[in-house]
């Protein structure tokens, strides 16, 4: 007989809370009748090539051929044929997050080869193998810090995207964290609000690169303002744009994160995705995940290693640096096969055209009559406007025209309901722009 936990006082009250007098009623009422699924049409003898045809036509009803304009932290970027190929080999998405990648040095020198490209991306000096997305990524660059600093406050700005935002206080609501916003204001108005807010109570403060509105801001001296404090910085970056900014490692960040979807991966729905975290040398013992290095054996013949493994499955669980990072190494993968096939030069030649692309797009954008530009900082490829009207109103307009038009930033800003946060990558033609800024104008 198993053991269950809930005594007959326990169930009364469940229950009583569900308004039923036993569990007899209980089950009588979840016997919910479903209606029929709308496949059950589907007449009777139909051949195997009738079914898939009437499936066919159903499906072309979605809206799956959208011109993409939208991005807020996901990017639908051109994926090089090698990419599903190389990934697409049973040896490797098989053993998609490998519990034991020592026993294959060819998983060994995939995860060390991806780890070595991202240090050179983000110009950090220490990568481990990768986490679930770039949300749960940046939740653990703040782990990382109060470990670090020993000190449970970090003040973020609301110019990181909201959705990893919202992550860190899912994760964080019942681990005594004293989460600190600073709204979004021009640059030098959010990093001087930022420094105020740091005190010898905060473990870090955490920004985004380029941050959530596409604006390029340079973090040198307030990250060694930071410093001076006794506190880190976190970095929650764009993969792509490093092909043309400044490394975050030379701005001086202790933590580098990003989601790293942009490099290889379809956008897939929403997932499954990348998290991508790098750190100072200094670091790397109290960072979360897997840390692949490069040996040699007893014959001088090189060969790959897990250097590090601080997961609960390796270590005693009180000394884990996390009980829930995972090395997504299928994605991991991705990356470092993308990475691969556009080279350093190409990976510049797709950042350049992102932002030439974009630098035009907003040009003609500007051009209609009633739309107006928000801020006048720099931006790599993604940056907002404000509309004559709601900006969510106008986005489910341009849908039926064939568009997604963008983000429409009241979703997460109740004060920016009018505006409307547009991307373009490399992928975007100019004709598919035209076609955008004339949607627009008409629908406007």
């Amino acid at each position: 007989m198993p053991y269950i936990a809930n005594t007959d006082a326990d169930r009364q009250v469940l229950l009583e809370t569900i308004g039923c007098r036993d569990f007899a009623e209980m089950w009588q009422r979840s016997q919910v009748v479903v209606p029929e699924p709308p496949l059950a049409n589907i007449p009777s003898g139909m051949s195997e090539f009738e079914v898939l045809s009437k499936l066919r036509r159903l499906a072309a009803k979605n809206a799956a051929d959208l011109h993409i304009f939208l991005g807020a932290g996901y990017y639908d970027h051109i994926i090089p044929a090698a990419v599903g190929e190389i990934t697409g080999r049973s040896e490797f998405y098989t053993a998609y997050t490998p519990y034991q990648p020592e026993a294959s040095q060819g998983t060994l020198q995939a995860i060390y080869e991806y780890q070595s490209m991202i240090c050179r991306l983000t110009g950090m000096p220490v990568a481990n193998a990768s986490l679930y997305d770039g949300g749960t990524a940046l939740f653990e660059a703040m782990m990382l810090a109060i470990r670090a600093t020993r000190r449970r406050q970090v003040v973020v700005s609301e110019a990181v995207s909201p959705i990893f935002r919202t992550m860190l206080h899912t994760y964080s609501r019942n681990l005594n964290i004293d989460l600190i916003q600073i709204p979004a204001g021009t640059a030098d108005s959010n990093q001087r609000q930022l420094l105020n807010a740091v005190s010898d109570r905060t473990a870090g403060v955490i920004v985004q690169y380029p941050n959530f509105f596409g604006t390029i801001e340079d973090w040198e001296d307030f990250n060694a303002q930071v410093h001076a404090k006794k506190a880190l910085t976190v970095g929650s970056t764009y993969p792509v744009a490093l092909a043309l900014l400044t490394p975050p490692g030379e701005l001086g960040f202790d933590i580098v994160t990003a989601e790293g979807q942009s490099l290889g991966s379809h956008l897939n729905f929403g997932g499954p995705y990348l998290g991508v975290m790098a750190v100072t040398e200094t670091l790397m013992r109290k960072m979360p995940g897997r840390v692949c290095g490069r040996t040699a054996d007893a014959a001088g013949k090189p060969g790959f290693v897990l250097t590090l493994q601080t997961r609960e499955q390796h270590i005693r669980r009180e000394n884990a640096m996390s009980n829930i990072c995972s090395n997504e190494n299928l994605c991991a993968l991705t990356a470092l096969v993308y990475l691969a096939c556009v080279g350093k030069q190409g990976l510049v030649q797709v950042a350049e055209l992102c932002a030439a692309k974009a630098a035009y797009a907003r040009e003609l954008l500007l051009a209609i009559d009633g739309v107006e530009a928000v801020g006048g900082e720099a931006f790599f490829n993604e940056f907002v406007i404000k509309l004559p009207g709601d900006a969510a109103e106008a986005v489910g307009k341009m849908i039926d025209k064939g568009f997604a038009a963008g983000f429409p930033l009241g979703i997460y800003y109740p004060d920016r309901k009018d505006q409307l946060l547009v991307a373009v990558t490399e992928k975007r033609t100019k004709e598919e722009i035209k076609a955008l800024a004339t949607a627009l104008e008409a629908v406007l």
